[in-house]
């Protein structure tokens, strides 16, 4: 006949079997709260400071600008172009086929007042800074900007119209705040 464990013995292993189930509940949750706290601070330090922030967004007086002339501000570390168009530029970039463009995009949907053109003036082929369109000093075949690194050439909307670029002059988000200040950002 085998022998049965007394019950005092059972109960013994039952109170040790509850005991070890909790000290291993207990640890991992002492080992899941220390990972918390050396991975949120790791996480943290990703987020903007607060300098970079501030950047997000930028107002620019739009009041001095002539007919005709560019400028160009710095926002999040890159150059925005900020042309008031002539009327020449503007039937231009209008009479442009969307079927002749590779990043077809018309200059309708580029523009919220057609007079004034603004474009983050970074090279969508490699980064470089595109030159012109200066009062009297048009850059390229077609009157817009050039980027001298690669060859490509953009219109009087920003759009690529020859060379490597694979996309248009990238457009940031802004907004006219009244008739002579802007906000990009």
């Amino acid at each position: 006949m085998a022998e049965t464990a007394p019950e005092s013995d059972q109960a013994s292993e039952q109170g040790e079997e509850t005991r070890r189930d909790f000290l291993i509940l207990a640890a991992g949750g002492m080992g899941a709260m220390a990972t918390i706290g050396v991975v949120w601070p790791l996480i943290e330090t990703m987020n903007p400071s607060a300098d970079v922030l501030a950047l997000s967004s930028t107002e620019v007086d739009i009041s001095a600008i002539e007919v005709g002339q560019s400028i160009t501000v710095k926002w999040r570390g890159k150059p925005v172009f900020v042309r008031r168009r002539t009327k020449a530029e503007i039937d231009a970039a209008r009479a442009v086929s969307l079927d002749d463009l590779s990043d077809a995009e018309s200059d309708e949907d580029r523009v919220q007042k057609a007079e004034w053109l603004i474009l983050v003036g970074v090279c969508t082929h490699l980064g470089c800074i595109p030159l012109g369109n200066k009062i009297g000093d048009p850059r390229g075949d077609f009157g817009g900007w050039f980027c001298p690194c690669h060859g490509s050439h953009y219109d009087t909307s920003g759009r690529i119209r020859v060379g490597p670029a694979p996309a248009n002059l990238p457009v940031p988000e802004y907004q006219f705040l009244d008739d002579t200040l802007i906000k990009i950002g």
